[in-house]
């Protein structure tokens, strides 16, 4: 005698092949980043307001986000160590300006080059940083002092929206060059820190400590495709045991 399972029980197997069919189904292929050539930066920096100008400097040269570069204070800079400390970000909260923690409580020490830090030396003696109070993590927070560089002229510290509305998006046309929300925002410029520092042979779990990333592996899928071919390494590396006795353009077919 045939059983007839309850009806909650029963799958048809035109169900059964859409279940299978979606779990099979693969993944979405991550966006490439396609991150800026070095002329398109310069270009922007050059047109940035002097006041702006050092913007460039921490995004494509201390991979930092939005928030971290709108907050970040000379004071962060360990000089002995040649290091940026950033453990602070501005975030706006019900129309109120905070400083909080880096995205996902993340703080982190990134290595600062001889040339940025110059770099920031000379944008002092011309903007020098402004003490700015700010409630910490929520409007209702304890108040913060920190040192910004990045102020509005009347010395009050901004938010992201502000600063692309009124500084970064101007500063395209400016420059002539083709604005895209997707491809040009101030994220851009930390895809060109990460496509400088693997193209010089920084490693990927480095790569993803210096850009706060909590899991190396999405540093990976992320920049995958820019990491340089490790071909020519790798020859390198076998001919330091097997050297040949023929240099590359005597060798025959």
């Amino acid at each position: 005698m045939r059983q007839v399972l309850p009806a909650r029980l029963q799958v048809l197997p035109f169900q059964l092949f859409l279940k299978t069919s979606q779990s099979c189904a693969p993944l979405a292929a991550p966006r490439k980043v396609v991150p800026w050539a070095e002329s398109r930066l310069r270009a922007l920096q050059l047109a940035l307001p002097a006041r702006f100008k050092v913007a460039a400097l921490l995004g494509a040269g201390g991979g930092m986000r939005q928030g971290e570069i709108l907050a970040f204070s000379p004071d962060d800079v360990d000089r002995d160590a040649m290091v940026i400390n950033i453990g602070r970000q501005l975030r706006l909260i019900n129309r109120t300006l905070v400083y909080s923690l880096p995205k996902r409580d993340k703080e982190r020490q990134v290595p600062i080059s001889a040339g940025v830090l110059e770099a920031l030396d000379t944008y002092q003696e011309t903007y020098p940083a402004i003490p700015v109070t700010l409630p910490w993590d929520e409007p209702n927070g304890a108040p913060v002092t920190a040192n910004l560089l990045m102020v509005r002229d009347d010395g009050n510290a901004q938010s992201g929206d502000l600063f692309n509305k009124v500084v970064w998006v101007p500063a395209f046309k400016q420059a002539g060059l083709t604005y895209t929300k997707r491809q040009d925002g101030m994220h851009a410029m930390r895809h060109f820190y990460a496509s400088t520092l693997l193209t010089q042979g920084v490693s990927i779990k480095e790569l993803a400590e210096y850009l706060g990333h909590q899991d190396p592996g999405f540093t990976l899928r992320t920049y995958t495709h820019l990491m340089p071919s490790s071909h020519q390494r790798a020859r390198k590396a076998v001919d330091g045991v097997f050297k040949p006795r023929k240099t590359p353009s005597t060798q025959t077919a």
